[in-house]
């Protein structure tokens, strides 16, 4: 059975001082499978982001183990880190985050440029391929404050596929877009995961978003409560308003 692209086992993390502390996660075990576009939720303070933080190397934890892959990153040095990052992992976030002094073709290329190299043929197709299917042809010569919301995003997905990460981090991808455009970039991802086999992992509190997932896990007092498969919105809302009204 082919590992995981990511776990957690026995995971914690705790903020502040004795007497002040905040656990933000109380021994989560996790496994994020390889092919697959996995949402997770919970309400506020839950600790879901810090879970995907944790996950992609963003964070440490207090206690636990977290793997990339066949790597143990939880303890591992920061050098060392900032490398698997740049190599293994490819970020989504809900407020776009590119570079606003670069086009289009170069906020798509600044990872190639980090690792201080240049796509080789067969990365430069797949770029390309990705370009043709956003529908960013035509836009590789603007700048971020030239696009609406909705281009933005895709040039931040366009950018987090291009080096084919082991993993895929979204963190509420769709915040800042409206109903409409946040559809076209949740079916986007869903298309990673389908045409490429990407591993997605998306933070979300949005039902609808999540139905776009594989598999919903649920977060509740830094513990998963649930770990559902792929579900209609209304089943999502529904059983997210359970947990809710649960005593």
């Amino acid at each position: 059975m082919e590992s995981p692209a990511a776990r957690a086992r026995a995971l914690t993390k705790t903020y502040g001082l004795a007497g002040a502390e905040v656990h933000a996660l109380r021994g989560v075990d996790l496994d994020i499978r390889r092919g697959e576009f996995t949402a997770i939720m919970g309400p506020s303070g839950s600790g879901k982001s810090t879970l995907m933080h944790l996950l992609a190397g963003l964070d440490a934890p207090t206690t636990g183990e977290v793997w990339l892959g066949p790597l143990e990153i939880g303890r591992m040095p920061d050098a060392q880190l900032t490398l698997v990052r740049r190599r293994r992992v490819g970020f989504v976030f809900q407020s776009f985050n590119l570079v606003p002094t670069l086009d289009v073709r170069g906020n798509l290329l600044l990872p190639f440029e980090l690792d201080g190299r240049r796509p080789d043929v067969k990365e430069q197709a797949f770029i390309d391929e990705l370009v043709a299917s956003l529908g960013l042809g035509d836009r590789l010569g603007h700048r971020p404050h030239e696009l609406s919301g909705g281009q933005q995003q895709r040039v931040a997905i366009a950018r987090a596929l291009a080096t084919r990460p082991e993993v895929v981090f979204a963190d509420e991808p769709t915040g800042n877009l409206d109903s409409r455009t946040g559809r076209d970039v949740l079916t986007l991802l869903r298309d990673a995961v389908d045409r490429h086999g990407q591993t997605i992992v998306m933070v979300t509190h949005d039902p609808v978003a999540a139905s776009h997932a594989d598999r919903v896990v649920v977060l509740g007092d830094g513990r998963v409560v649930a770990d559902r498969p792929r579900s209609t919105a209304e089943e999502i809302s529904s059983f997210m308003l359970s947990l809710e009204v649960a005593p």
